[in-house]
């Protein structure tokens, strides 16, 4: 799922970190989804060692599981031949209501697999054996490219007293109360918060959403109407979708 990204980034020169709850700079967290344990364990070091939290998953279930426990992290370092569940599907299933960034790892050094990889899947795909150097350069950039997330990650992330996200389970909250949200709400609010603060162009919406699909603005509006009608206190006048006329929507900072 490569295409459209956006941005180019620069040297990894700051000890990768984003605000938590008390304004503190908290680790970005990263899920390592790598079945052979030795080297799950030398990736997990080397992301360590650069100032990230690195969670391990030995399967694509367990890191589902990992998922639905701690809610989504800021990136997934997947290696595609894993036990049951590949990890192309294992992205699937996650991109069907986040925009999740992943970077492939994998022994898979074929061009019809890279290919597949960068065009479904993933940010970037590096092959083993790889240079831990790279590879901590590599997630950097990617990081960097799309974007901080703004709100502090976790099983529920918190906007206001009004409003929080489970993304791992599809559903708001609203003050308090749980709401239900579809993949695709899931995943406009997942885009917009990862941008917040930022303009997200309709263009950009449209081909994260559906990139593989001729989808026009108007089944966007229908699923931003819905969206509002579940978490705004006022769905007339949005406090959080945004409309940005000729341009696109965002989310407050």
């Amino acid at each position: 799922m490569a295409n459209g990204r956006l941005r180019n980034g620069t040297a990894h020169d700051t000890l990768p970190a984003v605000a938590g709850d008390n304004g503190r700079r908290c680790p970005q967290r990263l899920l390592v989804v790598e079945d052979e344990r030795d080297m799950a364990r030398t990736v997990q070091y080397t992301l360590q060692h650069a100032g990230y939290e690195a969670l391990c998953a030995g399967s694509a279930t367990d890191a589902l599981n990992i998922i639905d426990r701690t809610g989504l992290p800021h990136l997934a370092v997947v290696d595609i031949m894993l036990p049951g569940m590949d990890g192309f599907e294992f992205c699937r299933r996650v991109q069907l209501y986040s925009d999740l960034p992943v970077v492939i790892l994998s022994a898979l050094a074929d061009a019809d697999t890279v290919i597949k990889g960068i065009h479904l899947y993933a940010e970037d795909y590096l092959t083993k054996p790889f240079n831990p150097r790279e590879l901590v350069a590599r997630i950097g950039r990617v990081l960097r490219r799309i974007g901080d997330f703004a709100y502090a990650l976790g099983p529920v992330t918190q906007v206001d007293d009004h409003l929080a996200v489970d993304f791992a389970h599809q559903q708001a909250f609203v003050r308090g109360q749980p709401v239900p949200i579809t993949p695709v709400e899931t995943k406009i609010l997942y885009i917009l918060m990862r941008n917040a603060g930022r303009v997200v162009t309709t263009d950009f919406l449209l081909r994260r959403l559906w990139p593989f699909d001729d989808v026009f603005e108007d089944a966007l509006r229908v699923h931003i109407h819905r969206l509002r009608r579940k978490i705004e206190p006022n769905p007339t006048c949005a406090n959080y979708i945004l409309t940005q006329r000729g341009a696109g929507y965002s989310f407050p900072l």
